[in-house]
């Protein structure tokens, strides 16, 4: 349907009605009922990870795994990373079973093309090159580099694990919506720090444990800050949404306009370029990267992405025990308030909570701390969630090889840099 279609059946939109609709679907409350959990990964040749994929053969790939019967749905990132999302489960037994299924098939097919998947934050070996090319990513691309460069790293060499919960019950409590999102606030500078698996980009250890972290602090606040977390959670999250940016003005032809500085509060109100419509409002929600996205459920984006097969299980069981086991929700929240004070004013993760959690990691004496116990709260929820055995083994081996020792998975790869081989140091 063409804009003038949508105009013609008054699908418009004012900034107090576009304020009204944010506050009515960004938090879809009922009790915690299910789990997701979306997998970003760098894909590259086996033996040769420093090598650029030409886009024809990524594309060969994917059309095969197109045609793979998965649960997850498959999406491919700006820079050729591959991103399965897997469905709503209605446990994090079930959620972990169907993703590994997909996995398993997933990675099947790609070693019939010659490639594997890769759990990095950044890709540690190559720039950024952009193999999409599509409105969507020219208009954002343009959008961010007048922020800087981190913009295009962003979208073209960063990788995540993305854990998804239910926004939860609406009357307060550990599990009432408005606890939930200030716990995610809470805890996601530790799951940084615990996580941080990016200490390289371009071939080169940045000094940072999660440069994809950084690269998120380095673009426009605006697009990428967390809202006030001082008000009721739906009004500031609609604030948030009317202030923030406009990353584009779609066209029925022709490359999108990218305003600069336009946000969507002074689209509304003034009617120009083009008067806006609901699906211009529910597109602008698609363009707007906090570290905890409301979505109706919550949407949990701090995390890098994992090393190993079964990497990602480990902050999706952590963080899912955290949230949805009513006594570890109601001991970690009270226990991460001083942490959380440390933050200062300023939203995540443009503050120095949040930029000492990526740039130290767990070496930061305080956040070493504050992992240890949230590891420990949910080491013992996960049996009450009906955890299987292999999960709760994996997340207590990570917290023994890593959370204990104050170290994260940066620090293996940073230790992998310094071992000598033959000799020399390997640099790369």
């Amino acid at each position: 349907m063409s804009e003038a279609d949508r105009t013609a059946l008054g699908d418009l939109v004012t900034d107090v009605a576009a304020e009204d609709l944010v506050q009515g679907i960004c938090f879809k409350t009922g009790p915690p009922s299910a789990v997701g959990v979306e997998l970003e990964w760098i894909v590259h040749e086996p033996h040769r990870p420093r090598l650029p994929l030409p886009p024809e053969r990524l594309d060969a790939a994917y059309a095969a795994l197109r045609a793979l019967p998965l649960r997850s749905a498959l999406t491919v990132e700006p820079g050729g990373q591959l991103e399965l999302s897997s469905p709503p489960a209605a446990t994090l037994t079930e959620c972990v079973s169907a993703m590994r299924a997909d996995l398993t098939a997933v990675r099947s097919s790609l070693t019939a093309h010659g490639l594997v998947l890769t759990g990095h934050g950044t890709d540690p070996w190559r720039p950024p090159r952009r193999v999409l090319r599509q409105p969507r990513y020219d208009a954002l691309e343009e959008s961010l580099d007048r922020a800087g460069p981190a913009g295009r790293c962003m979208m073209c060499s960063s990788a995540s694990v993305q854990v998804c919960l239910d926004a939860g019950h609406e009357e307060p409590g550990p599990l009432g919506y408005a606890r939930r999102w200030h716990l995610a606030h809470r805890l996601g500078p530790v799951l940084v720090a615990a996580f941080a698996n990016s200490p390289m980009l371009g071939g080169r250890p940045t000094g940072w444990r999660s440069t994809r972290q950084l690269l998120w602090e380095r673009i426009d606040a605006g697009r990428s800050g967390a809202p006030a977390l001082d008000g009721e959670p739906r009004a500031a999250w609609a604030r948030h949404v009317l202030d923030a940016p406009v990353m584009c003005v779609r066209t029925d032809s022709g490359p999108w306009q990218v305003p600069d500085g336009l946000t969507f509060r002074e689209w509304a109100r003034t009617g120009l370029p083009r008067p806006p419509t609901r699906s211009d409002l529910d597109y602008h929600l698609t363009t707007l990267f906090p570290p905890v996205r409301p979505r109706g459920h919550l949407e949990l984006r701090m995390i890098d992405a994992q090393s190993g097969e079964d990497g990602w299980l480990v902050p999706l069981a952590v963080t899912a025990a955290l949230f949805d086991d009513p006594q570890a929700a109601e001991t970690v929240y009270r226990t991460l308030k001083p942490l959380a004070e440390r933050a200062g004013p300023l939203p995540a993760p443009h503050n120095p909570l949040w930029r000492d959690a990526a740039r130290l990691g767990l070496a930061d004496p305080q956040l070493r701390e504050a992992a240890a116990h949230c590891f420990d709260v949910a080491l013992d929820a996960l049996p009450r969630l009906g955890a299987a055995h292999d999960v709760r083994r994996a997340v207590a081996e990570f917290a023994h090889r890593h959370v204990a020792r104050g170290r994260c998975p940066a620090d293996d790869v940073l230790d992998l840099l310094q071992k000598p081989v033959h000799g020399r140091t390997v640099r790369s």
